[in-house]
């Protein structure tokens, strides 16, 4: 192997971490000048706030008119778990998983809510289940984008118009970054930190008229705290679609997700979104195609994350270790890689398969990303040097 050399630059922004992800370009506090603190989330200046950024997001995600968007405590993990708790029940579900945050969906769904009818279809990592096996007469949960795994659903063609059951989707690193087709889907979940490099703890929920109906004539068996409540009396609490938050957000928060919709408006809406995400994965691409020690660990390239993109070492000398010596030399890589400060949280997530984790979406920069990568080739020569040192 020719001796690879430390690069002569390092990232503009060497932060690749999958979640709170980079922000924007350009961004900086003084952009957040204009936020309402110190001030009531219900005061007309807050409800403004609020609202507008509720609006961009239709605005931005090409949301239909028919469908509610809310702003919901706790991340996408709380927007999830307040549809699980609020529509399950109602006929049977089939729970789809290959990464650990859908594994973590089915857990609450067969061991909380304890539904007896449920269907678990798994795949392991780097693979989807057969969705041609998906019964659609059930209710349906998956998550469109596996941030753990890298692999994510090619589209929305699996799923009929004339199904039974509700579909749900876990879409927090899709959003932003892959277009969803919304006629397929019942109830849409993110959260700010991911694709706009917002900050953590606000969740968003995004409701078709059919899961509305589903929540204004379905009650479930099991009582459910305040947070998870979308109704009273039978009938949609329409302010939380408004800006009314169930509870009290950061003001600042808000202010850096609508300052981050506006740029993503700047860029070219969804599309120029879409366009930066693709751009990012290509360059990790082109260096695998042309790079032996390192592959993709999604399957097909047609199940491949353009934002959260996992890697495997694939090195002979690597892969003929055991599972723990392969993870160790994995995070040599990740540590040399961040003693020099070229990246920051590239190691793959704690229930993965050994790898390396880059995020691609579209607040990194292309030639960031070309520039970790030549970080990359250099981290992994100096960690294989140092296996066969204490060989």
């Amino acid at each position: 192997m020719t001796a690879v050399s430390m690069p002569g630059r390092k990232p503009e922004n060497p932060n690749f971490s999958s979640g709170p992800c980079a922000k924007r370009p350009g961004w900086s506090l003084e952009g957040l000048i204009d936020a309402p603190l110190g001030r009531s989330h219900r005061a007309k200046i807050g409800k403004t706030k609020l609202k507008l950024a509720i609006d961009l997001t239709r605005e931005v995600l090409q949301v239909p008119a028919d469908y509610r968007i809310g702003i919901v405590p706790a991340s996408d993990t709380g927007a999830v778990e307040m549809a699980l708790w609020s529509l399950l029940g109602a006929r049977g579900v089939d729970m789809l998983a290959w990464e650990s945050f859908g594994e973590g969906w089915v857990t609450d769904v067969a061991k909380q809510l304890k539904l007896k009818d449920a269907r678990i279809l798994k795949a392991p990592y780097g693979e989807l289940p057969d969705l041609s096996t998906v019964n659609f007469d059930n209710d349906v949960v998956f998550t469109w984008n596996g941030t753990t795994s890298g692999v994510r659903v090619p589209n929305a063609d699996w799923i009929p118009a004339d199904r039974k059951g509700l579909t749900i989707c876990d879409a927090t690193s899709a959003c932003f970054a892959q277009r969803l087709d919304y006629s397929k889907l019942d109830v849409v979940t993110f959260s700010w930190q991911k694709v706009l490099g917002g900050e953590a703890a606000h969740g968003m929920i995004i409701l078709s008229p059919r899961a509305v109906e589903r929540l204004t004539t379905y009650a479930p068996a099991w009582p459910l705290p305040k947070i998870f409540r979308m109704t009273n009396g039978g009938k949609l609490i329409e302010g939380i679609f408004v800006g009314d938050t169930i509870n009290t957000p950061s003001m600042l928060c808000v202010e850096d997700y609508i300052d981050a919709l506006q740029w993503a408006k700047l860029i070219g809406s969804l599309d120029g979104l879409i366009k930066r995400a693709d751009s990012n994965l290509k360059v990790l691409a082109d260096w695998v195609a042309r790079t032996p020690w390192v592959d993709f660990l999604a399957s097909r390239p047609e199940i491949r994350s353009n934002t959260s993109v996992c890697l495997k070492v694939v090195d002979p000398a690597v892969t003929a270790l055991p599972a723990e010596a392969q993870a160790a030399f994995v995070k040599d890589i990740v540590a040399i890689v961040e003693k020099e400060k070229a990246a920051y949280d590239i190691d793959g997530y704690r229930d993965a398969p050994p790898g390396l984790r880059v995020w691609c979406g579209a607040t990194v920069e292309s030639a960031d990303v070309a520039t970790l990568t030549q970080w990359l080739d250099w981290a992994f020569e100096q960690a294989k040097a140092k296996l066969a040192k204490a060989a």
